[in-house]
């Protein structure tokens, strides 16, 4: 189905639009809006909502080649967290949908013609896959953004360009993955075999919904496995979009299959299924750590994990201030604040701090908070109420703690999950607000001295993700890149994602490493085969 123009797919909600001469009326395309603050400084500015007007046609699970309905029948809601308003109704999985999605996917890799394939053949096909992404970008932005609430703009600019990418990317490794001829002490052929792992169990979680799709489909698929995938409850509904778009491509029945659910049923029954060879989840650290004991209670399958974070951005006294305070301003409020590497412990050198903190406090209370369809937005909701809690708890602790609150702080609105962009100074070490993954827009900004005395601040923490790194001096840049424990270091850039840079963390930040030639051997089995020579020639 070609791309639609914007226009078509996304109309204001005007409870007095006159009728429309097409041969659909706009009642029948529009719904009523609430009002909801463009920038949370200034209460004059409202805006109606934009409501999509295409229809949800995929909430079925994806097994075997078919969206059938739950094994109980069972549906839950997804949300509009601009509203908290119900969108959809979407299967409910439990652990017998995942019996029948491992068994599909058994087949499949057993008997099913994927793993026989060439790997030229598999690659053509992920290259259809990315090419129908393409074409279909715009209603998967928008659905992207109707069921999560970030911005369309990010949607459709940023995130559906790197899902193609990624997908454009794993397409080109299918036919490169090959094993090695090694030499042995003695009149021996050897040579190492790249097997695909089989049935792979993947579990994404809700803040990057068709990124994290593809950071795990795309490795397992090149490296010739089968898939039962679980999408996170709170957005089901792109994955199931995007599973459609593969059976469009020529993917064989069997090969990826969807299942909606909670994580306590569906995921724990994905995580300890017998017949999964392997599992990959991205989301809370307590949640791993759930993961990773059921597969190890189970088959004792491998499991790659990519958890949570609570990554220091430091800026150092030689830095452009004005500069600094953009990129740490995007380094935490990008997403809503909803992504594990946010730079969420924002610390500036004394020198510079009462600078950094004014301009920091002007640049938050500029930002435009609205319906995330709306051009110009830069922050939406949070995903859901309980998130939404979250945060506001968090927000009460560093006020209870003593930190200064330069702005924010408090919900915006009355009706969804908005939250105005918050700034915390004067923030210690000790605090929950600098130690817990808050995961939302609230920036804590610490002040420091000496580079040693950040580092050691900097890694006292259980994650290691990502870290920022501020400065004009190449030898201070190389002196912290190489001191600080995370699996990322950006030195005065941040959340700079490439197909092929690898994406993973220290401690208690997972497990392995997303993306790049890394994410293959999450995918692939390594088999030697030694055969004895007869007169060998030369050894």
């Amino acid at each position: 189905m070609a791309a639609r123009r914007l226009s078509s797919l996304l109309s204001r909600s005007l409870s007095a639009a006159s009728p429309s001469s097409s041969s659909r009326s706009a009642a029948s395309l529009l719904r009523s809006g609430g009002r909801r603050v463009s920038r949370f400084s200034t209460a004059a500015a409202t805006e109606e909502l934009i409501i999509p007007s295409f229809q949800i046609s995929h909430t079925q699970h994806l097994i075997n080649g078919k969206f059938v309905d739950a094994a109980s029948g069972k549906t839950f809601p997804a949300y509009d967290p601009r509203t908290g308003e119900v969108i959809a109704h979407v299967a409910e999985g439990d652990a017998e949908d995942i019996n029948r999605a491992v068994a599909a996917a058994r087949k499949a890799f057993d008997e099913g013609p994927w793993p026989k394939m060439s790997a030229y053949e598999r690659s053509r096909i992920l290259l259809r896959f990315a090419d129908l992404v393409e074409k279909n970008s715009e209603e998967l932005a928008a659905l992207e953004t109707w069921n999560n609430g970030k911005p369309y703009e990010q949607a459709l600019t940023a995130e559906l360009p790197m899902l193609a990418r990624l997908f454009h990317y794993y397409a080109g490794w299918a036919d490169k993955i090959h094993g090695l001829t090694v030499p042995a002490d003695g009149p021996y052929h050897v040579q190492t075999l790249h097997e695909p792992i089989g049935v792979a169990g993947q579990i994404i979680p809700w803040n990057f919904p068709l990124l994290m799709f593809a950071w795990k489909v795309g490795p397992a698929l090149a490296c010739g496995n089968t898939i039962v995938l679980k999408s996170a409850e709170q957005t089901p509904l792109t994955a199931l979009y995007v599973a459609k778009l593969f059976q469009e491509a020529g993917l064989p029945p069997g090969v990826l299959n969807v299942v909606s659910g909670d994580g306590p049923t569906a995921g724990a029954a994905l995580a300890s299924h017998m017949d999964v060879d392997k599992v990959a989840f991205t989301g809370s650290t307590d949640t791993g750590k759930i993961i990773l004991e059921l597969a190890a209670r189970s088959n004792l399958k491998p499991v790659t994990l990519e958890l949570g974070g609570k990554s220091p951005f430091i800026i150092c006294e030689d830095a452009d201030i004005d500069h600094a305070v953009e990129l740490a301003h995007f380094a935490l409020f990008f997403n809503q604040g909803q992504c594990c590497c946010a730079g969420s412990r924002t610390f500036v050198h004394e020198r510079v701090y009462d600078e950094f903190i004014a301009k920091a406090k002007a640049r938050a209370v500029k930002r435009v908070v609205g319906d995330p369809f709306k051009k110009g937005v830069e922050q939406g909701p949070q995903i859901d109420n309980e998130q939404f809690e979250k945060v506001l708890r968090y927000i009460r602790s560093g006020i209870d703690s003593n930190a200064t609150l330069e702005c924010g702080g408090e919900r915006l609105g009355s009706k969804g999950y908005f939250i105005q962009p918050t700034v915390f100074s004067n923030v210690k070490d000790d605090m929950l607000i600098a130690q817990d993954e808050i995961f939302g827009p609230v920036q804590s900004i610490l002040k420091f001295k000496e580079l040693d005395e950040v580092v050691r601040r900097a890694n006292a923490t259980r994650y290691g993700l990502a870290a920022g790194v501020f400065t004009k001096n190449i030898n201070t840049a190389n002196y912290l890149t190489r001191a600080l424990r995370a699996g990322t270091v950006w030195v005065n850039c941040f959340d700079v994602f490439d197909a092929a840079i690898p994406f993973g963390g220290y401690k208690m930040s997972g497990i392995g490493r997303e993306k790049g030639i890394y994410s293959l051997h999450n995918y692939l089995q390594v088999k030697a085969v030694v055969t004895p020579l007869k007169n060998p020639a030369w050894l």
